[in-house]
């Protein structure tokens, strides 16, 4: 650890430098008061006088002091507060400083949810592109489990329309994908400020198409979504069998990718296991790369623990970090929801966050339904069951056809019934890789899709899941 003399030094230097960038009363009364504490393990602890003045601070000054400590001491450098709670008792708390993106404003929370009107943003400078500037690369927790997706977003980020167009990232609710594509589009708004990026879910693209309609601007409605540089949709999901706005969609995606437009899609499945789509969309979507976003492994929900709870000014045991991250493996919702409670039963009950209140509050969180989730180990065993084959039979390198259709079909339904990743399903199901998964998934959908007696006997098995 660095004294608190040098902490000083490193301070002073960052003073210089916000100085020079504002005025003479600004920097008297927001930045003069600041007392540095600490810099340890590349994060600078400074001290302020009141919530308030920390409030403002983060309001106003954050993109200055994070410019003025990454210059001084280094990129990546945290800032932490020490703030003065109670002064007649000198308590203090320790909350970690927002990586909001500056590049990006934020959207006032009333107005988030209400439909644009295309026609009010002609000019990137009136463009709202609807990124949360809380999203960021900055503070999308890096793990085993993701780290192959931010890299690739990360890569599009650099070079929007150079590498992989279009981006199609997967996974199940609470992973992390709103959080990753808005880290694209808020990169994108640093880097190339002058690009029209736009952030829409596919429900309100739907919703503006239907309204562009019934008034009559529909031509409105797609030469302004010609126009944009970036189009991100998320939940892409949501388009299916809705044949007109899939239409439309359609022509708007040919347009930007024919000009060199980045377009980023998500969604909460591959596209060979979306139904209702047109076989045209679900080609182009194909056409850059597909990138699944797993569940985050024990090691990774830890770490998210640990950053939230860092953020909140919390001080919480190990043992007690262990205990949620290898109970909570559902989403990072579910993490985040599990501090909260936490820190509201410690408030209100006046108690130390212990094992004991961890626990209770766990068992309540995820005390789901009483039925057993679907493994794939009980897809392995039911398919082949049902198909008369001996369950060591798929793992084998044989290529009998009544084998592969078998090993395709518990593929298929551990795609479709758990929310396992495709690399993992491959390597429990024939030691095979993540591309023969998804190749796999597309062949049984098609043939569902054709073969009415063959969809007959998927249903009936997934009927024997239901009822084991």
């Amino acid at each position: 650890m660095i004294e608190g003399n040098q902490a000083i030094t490193l301070w002073n230097k960052c003073l210089l430098f916000i100085r020079d960038n504002v005025n003479a009363t600004a920097f008297k009364t927001w930045f003069e008061p600041i007392v540095p504490l600490k810099y340890d393990n590349k994060a600078l602890t400074i001290g302020v006088p009141s919530p308030f003045f920390y409030e403002y601070l983060e309001e106003k000054y954050v993109g200055l002091l994070r410019a003025a400590i990454y210059k001084e001491i280094g990129e990546g450098t945290e800032l932490m507060y020490s703030i003065l709670t109670d002064k007649t008792n000198q308590i203090t708390v320790n909350i970690e400083g927002t990586k909001r993106s500056q590049a990006v404003q934020q959207t006032n929370v009333q107005n988030a949810n209400k439909t644009p009107n295309p026609l009010q943003a002609q000019v990137v400078q009136d463009l709202d592109p609807h990124l949360n500037p809380n999203y960021n690369f900055d503070n999308f927790i890096k793990g085993t489990s993701n780290e192959f997706s931010r890299t690739v977003a990360e890569t599009v980020a650099q070079n929007p329309a150079r590498t992989f167009n279009p981006l199609f990232i997967y996974g199940p609710s609470g992973v992390g994908k709103t959080h990753l594509v808005n880290a694209i589009g808020t990169r994108i708004k640093e880097l190339y400020p002058e690009k029209r990026v736009l952030y829409v879910s596919a429900h309100l693209f739907q919703v503006q198409y239907t309204d562009s309609v019934r008034t009559n601007h529909f031509n409105d409605f797609i030469t302004f979504y010609q126009t944009i540089d970036v189009l991100i949709i998320d939940d892409i999901q949501e388009f299916a069998g809705v044949t007109k706005t899939q239409n439309t969609f359609f022509h708007i995606f040919n347009h930007l990718h024919q000009n060199g437009k980045q377009l980023i899609l998500t969604s909460d499945r591959a596209p060979v296991m979306l139904q209702g789509m047109e076989d045209r969309l679900l080609t182009r979507f194909k056409w850059g790369l597909v990138a699944e976003l797993e569940k985050p492994d024990t090691e990774l929900r830890k770490n998210i623990l640990r950053n939230k709870i860092r953020k909140d000014g919390l001080t919480i045991s190990e043992s007690v970090i262990s205990y949620i991250a290898e109970n909570v493996n559902e989403s990072v919702r579910e993490l985040e929801g599990i501090v909260n409670s936490l820190l509201a039963q410690s408030i209100l009950f006046k108690r130390d966050i212990d094992i004991d209140l961890t626990q209770r509050i766990v068992r309540k969180a995820v005390k789901c339904a009483e039925v057993k989730p679907v493994t794939v180990e009980d897809i392995i065993e039911k398919v082949c069951e049902y198909y008369k084959v001996d369950t060591s039979t798929i793992h084998t390198k044989t290529r009998k056809r009544e084998v592969v259709q078998v090993r395709q079909v518990a593929m298929y339904l551990a795609k479709k019934h758990t929310e396992t990743s495709s690399s993992k399903i491959g390597q429990m199901i024939g030691k095979k890789d993540h591309a023969t998964v998804l190749h796999a998934c597309k062949i049984v959908k098609d043939q569902v899709d054709v073969d009415k007696a063959f969809k007959a006997e998927i249903e009936e098995i997934e009927t024997i899941l239901k009822t084991r």
